[in-house]
């Protein structure tokens, strides 16, 4: 599978998550890649942050099924991370990303609780904690038994 437009190991390059081929040389060059991923032998190949038009023209123009992520609704299928739309980032989502819960927010807000429940003592209660009763007292006693002859 082939990638093209934006790629994570070049976001830096690129300065930042920016749509790519929004000029005429940066679209011509899409469009050549795109070809040469296809015939290089890919079975599919992905868009990620061009624009629309571009994604239409390339999806037409290949053979091989083109996956859209910010290239609009005109590709053979969509990704969408699934951080971005769980709610996982704690940066601000892609444009071009849905984000369909707040788990990371979920998240925060129990491990915030969960550590005042230790500051404060809450955590862990007796409801957590294992009694004696509950395990087989006789390795306990014969651990103590032969701890009273050791002298440290």
């Amino acid at each position: 599978m082939g990638h093209i437009g934006l790629t994570p190991q070049s976001v830096n390059a690129l300065g930042g998550y920016r749509v790519q081929g929004k000029t005429t040389d940066g679209a011509e060059q899409l469009l050549r890649d795109s070809r040469a991923v296809e015939a290089a032998g890919a079975f599919a190949i992905v868009l990620e942050a061009v624009p629309r038009e571009l994604a239409t023209q390339i999806t037409r123009e290949l053979r091989i099924p083109t996956l859209g992520i910010g290239a609009g609704p005109d590709c053979d299928g969509q990704i969408l991370v699934v951080h971005d739309m769980l709610g996982l980032t704690f940066d601000q989502t892609p444009k071009f990303a849905r984000k369909y819960a707040n788990i990371g927010e979920v998240i925060s807000s129990a491990v915030r609780t969960y550590c005042e429940d230790v500051r404060s003592g809450n955590f862990p209660s007796d409801r957590e904690s294992l009694p004696l009763r509950s395990v087989d007292e006789r390795p306990i006693k014969a651990i103590q038994f032969a701890f009273q002859f050791v002298k440290l």
